[in-house]
């Protein structure tokens, strides 16, 4: 009897195989199409084979990094503005800013971030965008997860590998704050180095795989902290899925929740579509949203690209056209990320400055409120725990709107400044008034100017093409006594 129903599913089986079209072997060791895609559209649409002005490009990246030495650096050590925040700064659009700028950070070139479930297609694409395929340092792709570590791949004069550890230690790069996160994070971090057209224009990081049903703490590091940090940094964040992976599980909401306002910056990417019949990819497109929907709360949602990301021809009888203009729609949009980089460094260090100016009033004001308040008999301790305790009594954060023409949504939280004060005490600080020179000229009137004028100027020299100069007072030397706008006549 037993040896009956043994056959049966033996026939049964035999009988699945034939209607699949595929054999016990195929399904093993599933054929790869041979035919390979041509990728002369990815020069062309990211134009890789014109040359840049270096030259331009240069010079406005030195005066940028000049400006912020010299009229923003100041007033952020002054006034410690990076133990106000806890994110590093950067010169990337949506970071939340904090502490001190390296040259390396302000000078690194826009990132790319892939993130998404495991094995839906990361690692290829970006093998297929780099031309990698077939090569000895292709990243490593599989139908199982295959990327524990986070990779970064970037421009180098020779192909080679970076350790974590050199990566965290080296200055010159923007990957020094990692270290924070521990040895067993740094061990998981990788660099490849290559010489690329495109990676002299960009820089692209690979991530782990999301999978459900793994702690984040069985990873060994603080994988969203980690993911943070590169969301925080990145200046176009691709999440990838495939037909077969849209399900959301906890470790990817989290991931959602860590995207919140960089809508603008991401792209779904609906990865391994000439899989699919046509019927079958709409209801997988309508699926996807489905799951999704809950998870990104904006009127307008990201753009969503379908297509199959790898190198080999598409499947026949397939939506190709339909596939290949969203590949280059694609392209486009990573396009123009690397054109803008300039304008964007720009506008968020004037950005960066705006904040760093209103944290350098609100302590002046804190300063001046706790001298005004103490007296002989006062203790110093508890005539300033009522005034940051109750900041509105003394009227701090109105009296900044008031005098200032500072927008309220770019105030600060209340409360960092009772954290803040916690660890610097109020004493620490000169008011504003007191922090002049005759030789350097008064950190607010030098921050102002960087944005009012001198971070618009540059910003226009980029736009109509002209060679970023020196101000006519640097140029000449404008021998003007400084004014202190704060000192008392």
């Amino acid at each position: 009897m037993k040896g009956t129903v043994l056959i049966c599913c033996f026939l049964s089986l035999l009988i699945l195989q034939a209607t699949a079209g595929k054999t016990f072997e195929e399904e093993e060791g599933e054929e790869i199409p041979s035919v390979l895609r041509d990728r002369s559209h990815i020069d062309e649409t990211l134009r890789l084979a014109t040359e840049e002005k270096a030259g331009d490009y240069a010079a406005a990246l030195e005066r940028l990094r000049k400006i912020y030495h010299t009229s923003i650096k100041p007033m952020e050590q002054a006034y410690k503005y990076n133990e106000l925040r806890q994110h590093e700064i950067s010169a990337y659009p949506g970071r939340t800013l904090g502490d001190s700028a390296t040259d390396g950070e302000i000078t690194s070139k826009p990132m790319v971030l892939f993130l998404g479930p495991w094995s839906v297609g990361k690692s290829s694409m970006i093998n297929y965008l780099l031309g990698m395929h077939d090569s000895p340092y292709q990243l490593y792709t599989g139908a199982e997860p295959t990327t524990s570590e986070f990779t970064v791949i970037m421009h180098g004069e020779k192909i080679r590998s970076v350790e974590g550890i050199v990566m965290a230690a080296d200055s010159s790069r923007s990957f020094s704050p990692l270290e924070k996160f521990g040895q067993n994070f740094l061990e998981k971090l990788i660099g490849i180095e290559m010489p690329h057209k495109l990676l002299e224009r960009v820089t692209f990081v690979d991530t782990p795989g999301i999978i459900e049903n793994r702690k984040q703490q069985e990873r060994g590091y603080p994988f969203n902290d980690v993911c943070q940090w590169f969301i925080d940094r990145a200046d176009l964040i691709f999440v990838v899925f495939d037909p077969t992976k849209l399900d959301v599980g906890l470790e990817l909401e989290m991931l959602f929740r860590q995207l919140k306002g960089r809508e603008s910056q991401i792209r779904i990417i609906l990865n391994k579509a000439d899989n699919l019949a046509t019927q079958d990819l709409m209801r997988v497109y309508g699926a996807l949203f489905w799951s999704l929907a809950p998870l990104i709360n904006v009127t307008e949602p990201p753009r969503v690209y379908v297509s199959s990301f790898w190198p080999y021809d598409y499947a026949p009888d397939t939506s190709r056209e339909l596939f290949k203009r969203e590949e280059i729609s694609l392209l486009e949009d990573l396009n123009q990320v690397i054109e803008n980089r300039m304008e964007n460094k720009i506008a968020f260090i004037r950005q960066h400055g705006i904040r760093v100016r209103i944290h350098g009033l609100l302590v002046d004001r804190y300063v001046q409120t706790f001298k005004e308040k103490m007296s002989f008999f006062s203790d110093p301790e508890l005539v300033f725990k009522e005034i940051v305790d109750d900041p509105d009594k003394f009227y701090i954060f109105k009296s900044i709107l008031a005098k200032t023409n500072v927008s309220k949504f770019d105030l600060p939280n209340r409360d960092a400044y009772r954290d803040f004060f916690g660890i610097n005490p109020v004493t620490n600080f000169k008011p504003l008034a007191a922090q002049c020179s005759y030789m350097g000229g008064c950190l607010l009137d030098k921050i102002e100017k960087a944005i009012t004028n001198e971070l618009p100027a540059l910003l226009s020299s980029i736009n109509s093409g002209k060679q970023p100069g020196l101000s006519s007072c640097e140029a000449t030397g404008c021998g003007e006594k400084p004014k202190n706008r704060y000192r008392k006549n």
